[in-house]
């Protein structure tokens, strides 16, 4: 009789949604993709590296190319030095990055502790190595961390905490001061970090992004997880990268080299010439997405939902209650989907136990000027 390894996992919301959306007609805003492409000289770059034959394996750490324009990356967005050959993994997305972290931190009775709301990758990956998730509520309405709570909730069985800045569902930041106070928190216990990083490079309103890895004391405990995908618009690329002191970093390449061993070669191979060509790219994204951000929010501006305008991500969360009272979260989004022609995910399916009176939904806005027009004529007539 086969007894399942994770029994209260079934297909992602993501998923569903976008499933319903196609099923429906309706404009999907809920699953984090754009609806344009990647850079056209990305694209082609791609098609220039198939046609001439690099369609091999590469390095199981990643194209040296690459992982040394990562560094630089590094270097310009953060002022810090972080070696390509011993510190820097690619790795076939960033979902990976973090389960092969996790599985060789984490051992049979570790705790794990993610804040809630949080993606929902991190618990079964800790699941799968033997450990359990320890939840701890972000404080509403900023989703700010309760460092009380936190501090409550470290035992001597925490092994990692998790971080997730900027926040996916929220948009909400950490600052120099949170990664600060976490510092102070774990110092001298046998605790280590994973901080997802995905969308760095997505922060509005002149804020900076408060990175661990330019946090040295923190950094030298943390795997840092980035996505290429976010970054470039090209999520189906599942092309990401972690980042590592060394002994961290030949910790992780143990386990990856057995899950995926490598990434996609030509991909990576187009990364580094397009990173190389247009560096300028990462410096342009906070005011492309926040020029989408604000068209988004200015059309919503009169309908009956009610926000506070992201300060990062490419996802807008939306309360309801003015609308639908009366429907929970998932309920809405499946009512929206099929009633009003916009899909969008029910946040509390980022928590372990979400609270009962939340009414929020959450919004992608990485799309054309035409679909977010299209999108918000409807969200405005609910």
């Amino acid at each position: 009789m086969l007894v399942s390894k994770l029994p209260n996992v079934g297909t992602t919301i993501f998923t569903r949604m976008s499933q319903l959306a196609l099923e429906t007609g309706a404009i999907n805003l809920s699953q984090g993709f754009p609806d344009f492409d990647g850079p056209q000289a990305l694209r082609e770059a791609v098609a220039r590296h198939v046609m001439q034959g690099r369609n091999q394996y590469c390095p199981m750490t990643g194209l040296p190319a690459l992982r040394q324009q990562v560094a630089a990356k590094i270097v310009r967005s953060y002022g810090v030095q972080r070696d390509a050959d011993s510190e820097i993994t690619i790795t076939p997305g960033a979902t990976e990055a973090i389960f092969c972290a996790v599985q060789a931190m984490i051992r049979p009775g570790d705790e794990a502790i993610v804040l809630d709301p949080c993606y929902d990758s991190y618990e079964p990956s800790v699941e799968l190595a033997g450990g359990r998730c320890v939840h701890v509520p972000l404080a509403l309405p900023d989703f700010a961390v309760d460092w009380q709570r936190l501090a409550d909730a470290i035992t001597p069985r925490t092994r990692l905490i998790f971080l997730n800045s900027p926040h996916n569902p929220s948009g909400a930041l950490l600052t120099r001061v949170d990664l600060d106070r976490l510092a102070e928190l774990i110092r001298g216990r046998d605790i280590h970090v994973i901080s997802d990083e995905v969308y760095e490079h997505l922060i509005f309103d002149g804020q900076r992004h408060a990175s661990v890895l330019a946090h040295e004391e923190l950094y030298q405990r943390a795997f840092v997880v980035s996505s290429f995908g976010k970054t470039y618009h090209v999520t189906g690329w599942k092309t990401g990268y972690v980042v590592a002191p060394p002994a961290l970093t030949a910790e992780l390449r143990k386990i990856h080299q057995y899950v995926n061993f490598c990434g996609v070669t030509p991909l990576q191979f187009a990364l580094a010439d397009f990173m190389a060509a247009c560096p300028e790219h990462v410096e342009e994204l906070p005011a492309f997405y926040q020029a989408k951000r604000d068209l988004f929010c200015d059309l919503l501006a009169d309908s009956n939902f009610t926000f506070s305008r992201a300060p990062g991500t490419y996802f807008q969360l939306a309360d309801y209650s003015a609308i639908r009272p009366d429907l929970d979260d998932v309920a809405m989004a499946e009512w929206l989907t099929r009633e009003h022609g916009v899909a969008a995910i029910p946040v509390s399916v980022f928590y372990q136990s979400a609270p009962k009176d939340m009414r929020l939904v959450r919004l992608c806005f990485a799309k054309r000027e035409e679909t977010l027009r299209q999108a918000a004529e409807k969200l405005c007539a609910v």
